[in-house]
């Protein structure tokens, strides 16, 4: 197949390019007394609604190997931001094109079934990240020892405690090794120990030239990451050095 002479060429080393991504909400006021107002005022297309812009314009290239935080106010649109990478969700306007395999890790339990076993979830949850029977059998041990949950891997997921839930999915993300790692605010949960054990594994990995977007408050990921990227209100409005980015939104978040 001939190359398009009107695409310029693609940098190698990016694996992340987001352009101009705008996402809308429609957001419902929803001022009902019971369930059947609502869907009696919904045939009737009585429901008052308006545009909400969660995200507008944000462009960025995340290049192999850098370790990128996403910071901001909370509900300025850094997890929906993540979920648009990942593929959840379709932005409105522009693209988030990913050059290799992700591992997200968007939300504690999201796309477990609490039915199965803990054991079950593992490969429930790398096969969906693309990963067959094989590889996951060649990293089943590591997992199991990364989340130190003994025999409880053999108990339904629906029995685990957050931390629990945290530790295996962190787990199942990181033992993966995909070319690209989303995290959102997951190294908030669990307790200090395990906090600390996923700092030093994401550090090796960050030596090893895995690519990282996380997004977190805590100031220790500005230790990890090189970068970072500051949204606020929807708008990109820093993208640099992560100390000196991390500094300028402390400052702010101080004086507000």
């Amino acid at each position: 197949m001939k190359k398009d002479k009107n695409l310029p060429d693609r940098d190698d080393s990016v694996l992340l390019d987001v352009k101009n991504v705008t996402m809308k909400f429609t957001k419902y006021d929803v001022r009902v007394d019971s369930l059947k107002e609502l869907v009696t005022r919904a045939f009737k297309g009585d429901l008052k609604h308006e545009k909400f812009v969660c995200l507008r314009n944000i462009s960025f290239q995340i290049r192999k190997g850098e370790a990128v935080a996403v910071i901001g106010r909370n509900g300025v649109g850094k997890s929906t931001l993540l979920k648009i990478v990942s593929g959840i969700l379709r932005p409105t306007r522009g693209y988030a094109r990913a050059y290799g395999r992700i591992s997200p890790l968007l939300q504690l339990g999201a796309g477990f079934d609490g039915n199965a076993t803990g054991i079950e979830n593992i490969y429930l949850n790398a096969a969906i990240m693309g990963y067959t029977k094989k590889e996951i059998d060649a990293k089943l041990s590591e997992i199991l020892e990364f989340s130190e949950l003994g025999d409880f891997i053999h108990s339904p997921v629906k029995t685990y405690s957050s931390g629990m839930l945290a530790r295996l999915g962190f787990s199942i993300a990181i033992s993966m090794e995909a070319e690209i790692m989303l995290i959102d605010e997951i190294l908030a949960v669990g307790d200090m120990a395990f906090q600390k054990k996923c700092y030093q594994k994401l550090t090796e990995l960050k030596a090893k030239g895995l690519t990282f977007l996380i997004v977190s408050h805590s100031e220790s990921v500005k230790n990890l990451c090189d970068r970072a990227i500051w949204i606020e209100r929807g708008h990109l409005v820093a993208d640099g050095d992560a100390k000196l980015i991390f500094d300028r939104y402390a400052k702010m978040m101080l004086n507000a």
